[in-house]
């Protein structure tokens, strides 16, 4: 999408169809202020919670997070994107997160504690089968969330070598190899019980990585070697000055592109946490209010000048302008979008 023949920034926002959401919001972003426009909404499949670009961003993949599970593609065209064929399902449940990766899309299936590869076709349309689930098992300390798998979040490594797979429910995160459409464990990370591993961030350095745990509401850093595919926790730090008396709920994580600071979204406080990146540790800033309620996921935008907060209950998406000296965000208005649930820039 172009304006006076430059290219118009996009966000995408996915949502709940089921709590109220619309299903994608295509929005105009301004580059100056951060500052949202709803242009158009898709309803083509049921709570597309989570979204993400193929590399060329003339593709939008989405999940289709339900107990039968599902993703579905869409060619971003003019200011609303068109669905591409059926959804495909991906052979497992309630997949909440997706990426896509050496002509795949990954996704990582919570209720059934699984990852599927779904082949691209060379048009950006999806294989109408899953060519391989990944099958995680084990469990963790903390009743009832811990009783099998929940896989959370799978994403491709910055090398492109490797797949990783972080676990809530087994308290680790797996290194996959992605071969002839088979996703293979390569190594099992073990992370503190009962810490409920969501989502993991990659340092622009390529040599570390951030593991934000949802049931222990903490940051753990680890060491990562992509020649070996290892990942080594180091340090793991509090997002919150004062820890809860009960579950806090913990859901993004987003690294500035300078590497200075980590950014995490704590749904039980609704808050975003500034963390200062100190060599292998990080340092604690402060806290703000997301600017609304359940913020659920975070998302930075190219730039790095400007941050987006999803709040789901609330209704809304939130953008901030960065310090970029202390990190902190300061807020500059939202968007509505009911049920949102994520945000991605194209």
């Amino acid at each position: 999408m172009t304006d006076g023949g430059r290219r118009r920034q996009r966000a995408f926002i996915g949502s709940f169809t089921a709590a109220g959401g619309l299903g994608i919001l295509t929005a105009a972003v301004d580059d100056e202020s951060g500052a949202l426009t709803v242009l158009s909404s898709v309803d083509g499949v049921p709570d597309p919670s989570y979204l993400a670009l193929s590399p060329a961003g003339d593709m939008l993949y989405t999940v289709s997070e339900t107990a039968d599970g599902a993703v579905a593609a869409y060619r971003v065209k003019g200011d609303k994107p068109e669905l591409v064929g059926p959804p495909v399902p991906v052979d497992g449940s309630g997949p909440t997160h997706l990426s896509v990766h050496a002509g795949h899309v990954l996704t990582a299936n919570y209720g059934s504690g699984s990852v599927t590869a779904v082949p691209v076709a060379a048009d950006g349309s999806l294989e109408g089968t899953a060519s391989g689930v990944l099958q995680h098992s084990g469990s963790g300390p903390h009743t009832p969330r811990q009783q099998g798998p929940h896989a959370h979040q799978v994403q491709p490594d910055p090398s492109g070598r490797w797949v990783v797979s972080v676990d809530l429910g087994t308290d680790s995160v797996r290194v996959c190899a992605l071969r002839d459409g088979a996703l293979t464990v390569h190594r099992e990370i073990a992370l503190r019980p009962g810490s409920g591993p969501r989502h993991l961030a990659f340092h622009p350095d390529g040599e570390h990585a951030y593991v934000l745990n949802e049931l222990a509401p903490t940051v753990t850093v680890c060491r990562w070697d992509s020649v070996d595919g290892t990942l080594r926790p180091v340090d793991e730090t509090p997002v919150l000055p004062i820890a809860p008396d009960g579950d806090a709920y913990p859901s993004g994580i987003v690294v500035s592109p300078d590497g200075r600071f980590v950014w995490t979204a704590t749904r039980g406080q609704n808050v975003l946490s500034v963390l200062a990146v100190d060599a292998e540790a990080l340092r604690l800033v402060v806290t703000v209010p997301c600017g609304g309620a359940w913020p659920r996921e975070l998302a930075l935008a190219p730039s790095g000048r400007f941050l987006y907060v999803a709040n789901e209950r609330s209704g809304d998406v939130t953008w901030f302008a960065v310090d970029p000296d202390t990190g902190i965000p300061r807020r500059g208005g939202s968007v509505e979008a009911p049920a949102a649930s994520c945000v991605v820039f194209g």
